[in-house]
């Protein structure tokens, strides 16, 4: 079982395309595109992880076609943490966890690491190397060492596993805020 994150698809939002300079032609071809790289990624074995924001636009309010999107999104469980355009209708959906917040045991150490649809300066185990994964800023920030963005827009429209998470928070930067959440830590965060 492998766990997969990813966040912000906005299927069904159109101007989602022209706000973050996605390359699709239209919705459709953004929704057959994102579900096509979740299907070819996450396993009938494996856990998705949604951080937030899986609709928006007149679509979002039609109980049958999120019923449809809910059903060809792949893995054996699937999860929301909610974000700001996740409605009632969205979190009624078969869901194995709906929450706000989570911490998921994955990585080499299977330590937990903090899920949010909003970027943290800080979060629980912080000082221990935990990870915290967001959404919401779309292509506008990647984040910082241990605090990186699963989102859509910065990982090619794919998700993602702990491990290439993992990698690219080692290559990002510190956070300017890390001696200041956290100033006995040694580790720069």
């Amino acid at each position: 079982m492998v766990n997969w994150y990813t966040a912000d698809p906005h299927f069904g939002h159109e101007n989602i395309i022209r706000f973050c300079n996605r390359p699709f032609r239209n919705v459709a071809h953004m929704e057959q595109v994102l579900l096509d790289n979740l299907q070819a990624c996450v396993g009938p074995g494996d856990d998705l992880w949604i951080l937030g924001d899986l609709v928006l636009g007149p679509r979002a309010k039609c109980r049958n076609w999120l019923d449809e999107l809910f059903a060809a999104l792949p893995g054996r469980r699937k999860h929301l943490i909610t974000g700001n355009h996740d409605t009632d209708l969205v979190m009624s959906l078969p869901w194995d966890t709906v929450t706000p917040l989570a911490e998921v045991r994955d990585g080499p150490k299977n330590q937990s690491h903090t899920l949010c649809h909003y970027p943290m300066l800080t979060w629980n185990h912080a000082r221990r190397d935990a990870i915290m994964m967001f959404g919401h800023v779309h292509d506008n920030w990647r984040g910082s060492r241990n605090c990186v963005n699963v989102g859509v827009d910065v990982w090619d429209f794919k998700p993602v596993r702990f491990e290439d998470i993992a990698a690219r928070g080692a290559a990002l930067p510190v956070s300017p805020h890390w001696a200041e959440v956290e100033p006995d830590c040694g580790r720069a965060g």
